[in-house]
């Protein structure tokens, strides 16, 4: 089956004032850091702030009167699952959300927000789905697909032609890539509107099921990611079908590539992003020779994420860029030897964080002790300069940051 420009066009006109026209917009930063002219597609914006408004509220309006009346259920932990609950709401169609038990809580709340009914059932996304399919059945509802249904490919393919309008010198577009919906879509609007363009999708290494569908390999999978909005394991037929005849490659990433992005994103542009909404970035500041010089589209696709989660991330970023190091301090255990280490840190402009004295745990002598610091730094080369200080000073000191 093959979805076609017009699909996408009448798409494009059933979801127009429903949707937002999201914001398509080169960055010059990041211009300089990959190398090529990077233009950022904000789906992030949205008002559900993902992408999956399109294909749901698609999906939504092509049902007939008795389907309407009926309600609608779908299966999800996330985005699509808020898109439908929000775009049905509006249209007064009754709304079942199906979600695994694990469901962050205040995901389950935002969805219950949009008036949808949840249900949670199920330790993981395929139990879930099993119970939805059940629920199904005993109601007579009508199932909303995340990913493998024309209607919804067509919902999100209405992205590339919004891209190609403002931005028609794009040599290449990059998606991130979990059940395929969004990729199919995007590449059928875009060969057909600019038969050149080439379509790079990208997938974390835990979670490469469409990737390996391709090159013939049996997936291995990770329990887990930060990019849980592609942490797909089995992709929709038609979309690998789709995949296959319009996509140029798929690129795999892995987890530290998508918190760097993220992070380059927050700071950067000021904008917050999922991992999978960091995932095409983290492919495009992976493979920069192979983008070298030209005209990326880059595809921000959500920005729905826990603020502990975002916390945690870039504290992470931090001790990666150097910005926030973890000292140890060798010292004699007399009074006086600890203002003596943080004024040579003073000295240094080092900013204290945390201060952990040991004297049990570690071999070194009686009346000795072992001061951990954890500092707030300008970098790898300041954190160096503050070693080089404590050791001017007469203290052993080194950097005991996580590998």
């Amino acid at each position: 089956m093959s979805i076609t420009l017009q699909d996408i066009q009448n798409a494009a006109l059933a979801i127009a004032g429903a949707v937002v026209d999201t914001p398509c917009l080169l960055s010059r930063t990041l211009s300089e850091a990959a190398g090529a002219q990077v233009y950022l597609k904000f789906e992030n914006h949205q008002f559900t702030a993902s992408f999956k408004e399109r294909g749901a509220l698609n999906k939504l309006l092509s049902l007939d009167s008795q389907q309407r009346r009926a309600g609608v259920i779908a299966v999800s932990a996330g985005n699509h699952a808020q898109g439908v609950a929000y775009h049905a709401k509006r249209l007064g169609i009754p709304a079942v959300i199906v979600m695994p038990r694990y469901t962050p809580h205040v995901k389950v709340e935002q969805t219950r927000a949009f008036g949808a009914e949840v249900i949670l059932h199920g330790g993981n996304f395929d139990e879930a789905k099993e119970q939805a399919l059940q629920v199904m059945s005993q109601r007579r509802l009508t199932l909303v697909h995340p990913y493998d249904d024309a209607k919804i490919i067509a919902g999100q393919g209405t992205i590339a032609p919004e891209m190609l309008r403002v931005q028609p010198e794009l040599d290449v577009i990059i998606v991130p890539v979990g059940g395929g919906g969004l990729i199919s879509g995007i590449a059928s609007a875009a060969k057909a509107m600019k038969p050149g363009i080439e379509i790079i999708g990208v997938e974390t290494l835990r979670f490469p099921s469409l990737y390996s569908a391709l090159k013939g390999r049996k997936p291995v999978f990770g329990t887990n990611s930060i990019a849980d909005g592609i942490a797909v394991k089995e992709p929709g037929k038609l979309t690998l079908e789709m995949v296959r005849r319009l996509v140029d490659e798929i690129v795999l990433v892995d987890e530290g590539d998508i918190e760097h992005a993220m992070l380059l994103l927050l700071e950067i542009e000021k904008t917050v992003v999922e991992g999978a909404g960091a995932a095409a970035l983290a492919g495009l500041l992976c493979n920069r020779e192979r983008f070298a010089a030209r005209n990326v589209g880059v595809i921000l696709s959500g920005g729905n994420i826990d603020p502990l989660t975002l916390a945690d991330i870039i504290e992470r970023g931090m001790v990666r860029a150097g910005r926030l190091a973890r000292l140890q301090v060798e010292l004699r255990d007399l009074p006086g030897s600890l203002a003596k280490v943080t004024a040579a840190l003073a000295e240094a402009n080092a900013n204290i964080e945390e201060v952990h004295h040991e004297r049990a745990f570690t071999r070194l002598p009686v009346q000795s002790a072992v001061v951990n610091f954890v500092l707030q730094t300008r970098g790898h080369d300041h954190v160096q300069q503050i070693i080089a200080g404590l050791e001017a000073a007469g203290f052993k000191a080194s950097l005991h940051n996580a590998d």
